[in-house]
Order: C-alpha cells, then structure tokens, then sequence
C-alpha cells in the first residue's frame, strides 16, 4: 500500500532527525491501515496541490496528508471517517496589533497553495489578498518578511511555527478559529470495499483507546502542545 503523506508539516509528517525515517501523527495512521490489513506500507511525498491528483491517478492508494473534507474536495475522491479536527487559524506578527479577522480586510494573508484554508480565507476575505505558497515554512518566511500581514493554517502548524519563532521576531496565533476543519484518509471513490476496511479499523482504532494513544503521543500533555482530544472518530458531516 502506497501511502501519499507530506513530510514537511511536524507533527502531522516529518524526517525524524534522529532515525531519518519519517514519523507523525499521519505516519502512524497510515502504518495502523497497513498492519491492520496486512501488507506492507510505502510512502511518497507529495505537495499539498499534488494529494488529489496522485490519488486519482493511482499514484498512491491512500492519501495521509492533512486532507481536510470540503463538499468540492468530496466529488473528486473519497473520504474516510473523520480522524482528526483541526481548528483554522491565524498567526500574526506580535506586534501587527492585529486582534480578529476583521483587522485582516483589504490585507494580504498567506496560506499554502492548493489547501482548504487558502480556499476558505479567500471565500471568508474576498477583498483580501491571498497569496499561495508552496508550503507553511514559505508563508512564515513572508510573514516575517512583511510581505503579508497574516498566515492562514491549521492550528498544529501555526503552533509549531510559533514555537519555532526567534525571540527578536516573536508571533502569535490569534485565539479565535476562524473554522473547524475536519480530517479524514483519501480514498479514491471507485473503491468501495477499501473505504469500508479503513472505515472499520478505524472505528476499531478509537474503541479500543488506540487512536486517543496516537493524539496523546503527537499533541498531548507530553508535547510541546499540550492539546486534549476534543473529538471521535466517526463518519463526516455531510
């Protein structure tokens, strides 16, 4: 089984500098798909624009790779139970005094290019200017450049970014979610007896604890995150 992950989006997908190999929150979901079904896993790096079309093409038979559902998304590619929510937020520079959304009207914010939130905060700022870019570490490199006055991302990546941030240039991720996006494994839609076995060892994985074990070993207390699993796994609204 060919797994489609990112790679560069810690603590979803990563190199493990320590054993090279890639690890995360993903990694592990992907890992539990294949040991449950029996076969070995794969991986491939994909850019966030690359998800769907690798899976399409068969490319990759399954997508980990902070895919969140949208109702467009879900005419192009099957979508497993949801196994993880993300909160869409903001980050901004600490001293832009910018405080909500509506600081934001009419500036440039930057989100990565091809994903849900550069979509969302387009259709939620459409007088903004939103700039795509190839991934989060490039739109904070512009935001602490000022060449935008926000960036738009799922809540894990801003807090990484925040943490990672120097202490002559600090940022902060701005409290309010703009929306809640929830996350499920892509499946193309010509397999149906596929989505049903993933579907199954998912709801597998959260009646027997394993799936809160895999959110408490990536976010929880002992990270550096400190975040409670405030969902379950279960089909997707919609």
């Amino acid at each position: 089984m060919t797994c489609g992950t990112l790679g560069t989006s810690q603590p979803f997908s990563f190199q493990d500098p320590a054993t090279r190999q890639l690890a995360g929150y993903d990694i592990d979901f992907c890992k539990l798909v294949g040991e449950k079904l029996g076969v070995k896993v794969n991986f491939k790096l994909l850019s966030v624009a690359a998800r769907v079309p690798e899976l399409n093409e068969k490319r990759v038979d399954i997508l980990a790779a902070n895919l969140g559902y949208s109702p467009a998304r879900a005419e192009q590619i099957g979508f497993s139970h949801i196994y993880y929510v993300s909160p869409q937020k903001l980050l901004v520079r600490a001293d832009s005094g910018v405080t909500g959304m509506q600081d934001l009207r009419g500036k440039r914010i930057g989100a990565t290019k091809g994903s849900s939130s550069e979509r969302e905060i387009k259709e939620r700022l459409p007088e903004s200017k939103v700039i795509g870019y190839t991934d989060s570490s490039a739109a904070y490199l512009a935001l602490q450049q000022k060449k935008t006055e926000a960036q738009f991302a799922s809540e894990l990546v801003l807090v990484r970014l925040m943490l990672q941030s120097p202490p002559t240039a600090p940022v902060t991720v701005l409290e309010q979610a703009v929306f809640e996006e929830p996350w499920g494994l892509g499946i193309r839609k010509d397999e149906p007896a596929f989505m049903k076995a993933v579907n199954d060892i998912l709801e597998q994985a959260e009646a027997s604890g394993e799936a809160a074990r895999i959110f408490e070993k990536w976010f929880g207390q002992q990270t550096p995150f400190k975040l409670q699993r405030s969902f379950k796994i279960g089909p997707v609204a919609g």
